[in-house]
């Protein structure tokens, strides 16, 4: 199927024909004709299906025949939220791909930056916001802004704002929405919570599903390291010093691992930087420039900050640790397959990690290809769980009463029950 067999206008086919987009995604392919009917949709797909075309393009499209009509007015008509400030970013950047020939205004909303452009541009007039929740709320509470006229509300990653504990803020926001809209929720992963959020939000929605969370792209090469702790450093300047790898993405659990790898890279002479959420919006913009032109080699990132990430020809990846959650596990890798190029993804695994490789191949029903070949190389048992978790399983309950296991007290041979002090 072509973009042009979905009844888009020719201005919006016109800029995906200068972005060489002739074939839409089966994602695209179902959403764009259900969106363009008005009707609420719920999909679950991953980041890597062209979702953001998916309901960039349709929108779009219902806000400019509508300002063709005289009784068009000044007010915001889309609202799109996103957890983070890279992929609100992003979305704002796809969708000026796509209306460089409509006369639309647009603005994206975030934190950490001053707010004074952006309350001008919204006294000023625009017709879609990209935000984030905390801004925006902030900004709502000031009377800056007003979503009376909403006609479109986009949720995107709706899980990933279950994790960041944005939920609460994102019903605040729904409350000042118009009950008469088109919603359109979307997320990767459908946990109850998010299904009880789109049953209250949604109207008869159409369901669109694309690739189960625990599939991967079957281009992309996944290996693991048997490593300690220690020499996990010495390893990954050992595999960056690849002549093959032109530039990598390494993941790490927490901010200030990744500012201590930053530092082990810069004591190796490897140019590398790191993006994460105590990071001024200046320093993540400037760090992710840097590396999309291949000014930096290697960034280093959370979980949390690499939402919004979005490079071609990111061919290579690494899990300085394994995270604990496996859907975490698989939109990492998926971060070296965007549209469909080939990738590798390397894991770090110690013995205390041993746990969270076992659930990524539980889900992903396959066995990961470890690598031994390399001088920091550990034997680890497989068949064994980390201790902390055996032990919170094997904890001793009690047969009634509280689900406490029951105290027990010693006291001393020279204690006097009479006086109920020592002797």
């Amino acid at each position: 199927m072509l973009f042009k067999e979905l009844n888009i206008i020719q201005p919006i086919l016109n800029a995906l024909e200068k972005q060489g987009y002739t074939n839409p995604t089966p994602i695209q392919e179902k959403a764009i004709p259900h969106i363009l009917n008005w009707d609420d949709v719920l999909w679950a797909a991953q980041t890597w299906t062209g979702k953001t075309a998916a309901f960039a393009i349709p929108t779009l499209q219902i806000l400019s025949r509508e300002k063709e009509l005289s009784n068009f007015s000044r007010a915001i008509k889309c609202l799109i939220l996103t957890p983070t400030r890279e992929l609100a970013i992003q979305i704002e950047e796809s969708f000026k791909e796509y209306w460089k020939e409509l006369k639309l205004r647009h603005l994206v909303i975030f934190g950490w930056v001053n707010q004074t452009s952006q309350v001008r541009k919204l006294q000023a007039w625009v017709d879609i916001v990209v935000a984030t929740p905390w801004r925006l709320l902030d900004l709502m509470n000031q009377w800056f802004v007003d979503l009376r006229k909403v006609e479109i509300f986009t949720l995107d990653e709706a899980d990933r704002m279950l994790n960041m504990w944005f939920i609460n803020d994102v019903k605040k926001i729904l409350k000042k929405l118009p009950e008469k809209r088109q919603t359109l929720l979307f997320s990767a992963t459908m946990p109850k919570e998010i299904m009880s959020l789109a049953d209250s939000i949604l109207t008869n929605p159409v369901k669109i599903e694309v690739t189960p969370v625990s599939s991967t792209a079957d281009t992309v090469k996944q290996f693991v390291y048997f490593v300690n702790s220690n020499n996990k450093k010495n390893l990954l300047v050992q595999i960056i010093k690849d002549s093959k790898i032109k530039a990598i993405l390494v993941f790490t659990r927490t901010k200030r691992w990744a500012d201590n790898v930053v530092k082990d890279l810069a004591h190796a002479w490897i140019p590398a930087e790191a993006i994460h959420g105590n990071k001024s919006q200046n320093a993540r913009q400037r760090a992710l420039t840097n590396f999309k032109t291949w000014l930096t080699k290697v960034l280093v990132a959370t979980d949390i900050a690499a939402r919004g990430i979005d490079i071609d020809d990111l061919a290579y990846m690494v899990n300085y640790d394994i995270s604990n959650e496996p859907e975490t596990y698989v939109h990492r890798i998926w971060r070296t397959w965007r549209a469909w190029n080939e990738g590798t993804a390397f894991s770090f695994c110690n013995q205390e990690e041993v746990e969270y490789l076992l659930d990524v191949q539980k889900m992903l029903w396959r066995k990961i290809d470890v690598i031994k070949d390399h001088p920091y190389h550990i034997e680890v048992d497989e068949s064994i769980k980390a201790p902390k978790k055996q032990q919170r399983n094997n904890w001793p309950r009690p047969s009634s009463g509280s689900s406490r296991p029951k105290r027990t007290f010693s006291r001393p041979n020279n204690w006097n029950r009479n006086t109920n002090k020592r002797k």
